[in-house]
């Protein structure tokens, strides 16, 4: 989480392919490998630090998706680091998820403040509201008009000489961040209902997490029955809620078609699907190589299998060590996947957190995953998907956090 307080201008040193090198002396120093840093509007993950500079991984999304994919050796960048338990929260809150790209339209001298007009994509603008806050490039600023296909802000003198904004020039791209607690707000205010008890499963401790505490965090809970929210940046642009299959409950299952709204699938070990002859479905599957296979449902149920009591049953006969292919009918309503044998290490994608954090937790290698998916059919954005854990009172991390730990 950051404020949009800049801590200091960097200089990247180099930007080779998807490695960047940003000179920032007091961020370098305050820093350690696997911590987080915002440069420019993006938060990333140190991978190493040491003479006054720190390197990241700029993954091909995050390139596409900010304005990365311009940036060169020798260019500014402004550089902040996350907001700790006890620090001073004055600015506003944004988690370094960049909403969207906008386009510099013009630039005012205003006495010794500039005022700049920024043309931001369409589908952002209904969430633009005068003297609301807005982070460009990462910095914290306020929203001071807004017409009918850009709006502007005002730069102070100390802003200028801060951060990067005073170089802005029209034709200039700067990366863009809805401030978090308004979108929350909205949120809460679209999506209240009366009727939604707080579930079972929904322990206390919500919200991002992240590191090694994080991990730990995010086991204890799928030990303890509860689900877990799962951020992919880069191969999906999607969040997933995650349970354990050992001890998944029916509550779970409904809260995941109810509430979460997307496709429930049963990521499982390779040796689960092949002990229990359950094979691939024929074809060469989505663009992101998950690998589907057949749907079962359990051989003893009465019911049709699509309700959440009989899809819960069948994922927890999948972890059974005693289950024999004849306990499943094929096809049926629960969609198992298959996890690469190397797992995060492989590839990066739910089916392999789910299995890799199953497995850490000491649980069979069998879970249910669910894409998060907003009211309207959209799917859920970093920002939505926060609002969403809060929420759900549940834990969020990033995949990339899976990775370093798992």
């Amino acid at each position: 989480m950051f404020t949009g307080h800049i801590r200091e201008l960097g200089i990247i040193d180099s930007l080779d392919g998807e490695h960047v090198q940003v000179r920032a002396p007091k961020s370098a120093a305050a820093i350690s490998p696997g911590g987080s840093v915002c440069v420019s509007g993006v938060r990333l993950t140190v991978q190493e630090r040491g003479g006054g500079a720190f390197g990241a991984t700029i993954a091909a999304e995050t390139r596409r998706r900010s304005t990365f994919d311009a940036l060169a050796a020798g260019d500014p960048v402004n550089v902040e680091l996350p907001l700790t338990a006890g620090g001073v929260l004055d600015g506003h809150l944004v988690q370094g998820f960049v909403d969207a790209v906008g386009k510099v339209a013009r630039v005012d001298q205003e006495d010794s403040c500039l005022r700049i007009w920024i043309r931001p994509p369409d589908r952002l603008l209904p969430a633009l509201v005068g003297k609301a806050p807005i982070a460009v490039d990462g910095v914290s600023v306020t929203i001071a008009d807004r017409l009918r296909d850009r709006f502007s802000i005002v730069v102070l003198p100390a802003t200028r000489q801060a951060t990067t904004l005073d170089e802005l020039q029209p034709g200039g791209r700067v990366n863009l961040e809805l401030d978090l607690v308004n979108r929350l707000v909205a949120r809460c205010a679209r999506t209240a209902r009366a009727d939604l008890p707080r579930m079972a499963f929904a322990l206390p401790g919500a919200g991002y997490v992240s590191g090694r505490a994080g991990v730990d965090q995010v086991l204890a809970r799928l030990v303890a029955g509860g689900g877990v929210a799962v951020w992919d940046p880069d191969a999906e642009n999607e969040g997933d809620v995650i349970f354990a299959g050992e001890q998944l409950r029916p509550d779970a299952f409904r809260f995941l078609l109810t509430e979460v709204c997307g496709h429930p699938t049963v990521p499982c070990a390779a040796e689960i699907l092949d002990r229990l002859d359950i094979g691939p479905i024929p074809g060469a599957g989505d663009r992101q190589g998950t690998a589907f296979h057949i749907p079962v449902d359990l051989a003893r149920a009465t019911g049709t299998g699509v309700s959440a009591a009989e899809r819960a049953a069948v994922v927890r006969r999948l972890t059974h060590p005693a289950a024999v292919p004849a306990d499943f009918l094929r096809p049926g309503h629960v969609y198992p996947l298959r996890a690469r044998p190397g797992l995060l290490a492989e590839r990066s994608g739910h089916t392999e957190a789910t299995v890799a954090l199953c497995t850490a937790a000491g649980l069979a290698p069998v879970g249910v995953c669910c894409e998060v998916m907003n009211r309207d059919g959209t799917m859920a954005g970093a920002a939505d998907l926060e609002v969403a854990a809060l929420r759900w009172g549940l834990p969020l991390i990033d995949i990339a956090d899976l990775k370093g730990w798992l």
